[in-house]
Formats: structure tokens, sequence, C-alpha cells
């Protein structure tokens, strides 16, 4: 057991600074130009664009400058995130795993993941998942969770054939109990999102009906390898990633329908992007955070499990 403590966040009392104000505008009229590149890629009908006619809409697009001035500032630099973009768009395949419904959604989510990339591409990635395990940076949740300190809810990842046949048995007797997702694979995490998502659930258990359950986290930490494994199975899985750092979390949002509190977890994480603490992407049954480096609210002392320790 350690205490480790962090400040998560610079946000003062006497409020933004004129540098934070104007990264925050930047931001937004980034956020504001995808959504209008997406407009034009559906067309007047909201079809789904061809590939090459995306490209080319992409290539004329891209070079704007609302979108220069995020994807210049990326580590690898303008050209490389354009690439990146586009390298989604000529290898989109549909699949029902993926978020990306269809082309668009993907280039979209592609979009979007450049503002993850902007905060957190310049750092390493866990290349394996030995690597995730063995990380002194993240996180044990389990332990967090067992020590009454996760405000949030999370399953692991059912890894016997007895645990797969209960989690079915689960699902077909009670179908509405628990989200339909997998589990975590790693159930470690960042000291900075943990905070920042127990905050969340804090936030979403005041504004969402009475009744509804604690916020539900789908994915945190993944290696490079399994974000390769996630790709070949279907899934929208980006590199470079956020999750591969440790900094972005999936957050649970259709299952909240049935409680009528998905309106108010949306609410919840686009209220902290608008204030600078988060990227957000829509991505379907589960939203994608990504925390921004120094976004936060307070200094706290949290003991913790480490994953290597």
């Amino acid at each position: 057991m350690l205490v480790t403590g962090w400040l998560l966040g610079d946000i003062r009392a006497d409020g933004l600074s004129a540098g934070e104000i104007r990264r925050l505008s930047d931001l937004a009229a980034y956020r504001e130009a995808v959504a209008d590149v997406i407009a034009e890629l559906a067309g007047p009908r909201g079809d789904c664009p061809k590939k090459a006619a995306a490209e080319r809409i992409l290539t004329r697009r891209l070079s704007e400058p609302e979108f220069a001035m995020i994807l210049s500032a990326t580590p690898a630099g303008e050209e490389a995130a354009v690439r990146r973009v586009l390298r989604e768009v000529r290898s989109y395949q549909p699949s029902a795993r993926s978020s990306a419904r269809n082309l668009a959604a993907m280039i979209r989510i592609a979009l979007l993941a450049q503002i993850d990339v902007l905060w957190w591409g310049h750092l390493s990635p866990y290349q394996s998942d030995a690597d995730v395990c063995g990380s002194a940076d993240l996180l044990d949740l389990d332990g967090l969770r067992r020590d009454g300190m996760l405000l949030f809810h999370y399953r692991r990842q059912a890894n016997t054939l007895v645990a797969r046949a209960a989690r079915a048995a689960e699902r077909r007797a009670a179908p509405g109990r628990a989200p339909q997702t997998a589990g975590l694979r790693f159930a470690y995490a960042r000291p900075e999102l943990i905070v920042l998502l127990n905050q969340i659930a804090v936030d979403f258990s005041d504004l969402a009906p009475p009744g509804t359950p604690p916020l539900w986290v789908t994915s945190l930490v993944r290696s490079v390898t399994h974000q390769h494994h996630l790709r070949d199975l279907g899934y929208a899985a980006l590199f470079p990633s956020a999750h591969c750092v440790g900094f972005a979390a999936d957050i649970e949002m259709n299952w909240f329908r049935q409680f009528d509190a998905d309106q108010a977890l949306q609410r919840v994480l686009l209220e902290r992007q608008h204030a600078g603490e988060l990227n957000v992407i829509d991505e379907g049954q589960a939203w994608h955070i990504c925390v921004q480096p120094g976004a936060g609210r307070a200094l706290r002392l949290v003991p913790g499990h480490r994953s290597g320790g």
C-alpha cells in the first residue's frame, strides 16, 4: 500500500489564464470544424460517403486553420496527423463490433482522437500486457475497490469457460442488469484518471434520476498488443491511442437509457469537456473520454495499490 499524491489540475479560484482560454477556444473551434466536415461528408441526404470522395474532401479541408492549428501541434506534426486520419479512411471496413457504424463516424472518431494525441502522443505506450501489469505509473483498481475508494463500477473480463458461462447465464436471466460489455482486460488506471472518474461519478449521481446505478466504466488502459488485437477483431481501435498510455477510459452510455439517465451523463461529460478537463468522443454504446494534462479541480492524497508493486 502506497500513498500517492498528485495535483489534478491547475484551474485556479481566480479563473483561467488568457493562455488557457485561448487553448480552450482553439479546441472548441477544432470540434466545430470536425462537425462541419462530417456534415459535408454526409451531404444533403445524409448519405455515407465513398472512400475516394471522403479522402478528397479531407485532403482539401484539413489544411484549414481550424484543423491546422491543432494537427500541427501534435508530436509528429500536421502531415503525420493527416496521414493517420486518411489511413483510417482507406482501411475502414464495416463491422458489427465497431463503434464506427459507417465511414463518416470513423472519420469523426479519428479526427477527435487527434486531441488525445495532441495531449499524450509524446508518451511511450505500454507495448505488451506485461508492461501494463508491471507499470509503476498505474494503480490497481481491484485493491482500491476493496478499500471502498472507487465511486464507479466496472467488471473484469470473464477469462475462463466457467466465468463465461456464468456471464452468459446472467445475461439471459437478467438482460438489463449490467451493460453488454466484455469487461476490463486490465483493471489498472492512472491516478489522475481515477480521481476524475470519481468526480464524474459524483456529478452523475447528483444529476441522474433516483435509483440510477453508479457510473460504469467499460475500458481503461490497454497494451499496444491488445489494441492491435481489438483492431483485428473489427473494433475502432486507433493508433496512437490514449488508452495505451493510461489516460483514456470508455464509459457506458446506452445502458443508462433504461433509467432515463443517459442525458444526465452526457451533460456531465460535455460540461467537463467545456471546462477543459476532458476530450469526449461519442462512440455510441460507450463514450470515450481522455483526461487533459493538468485538468481537474483539487489536490488529492489517494492511498492506492500500484500495478507493479
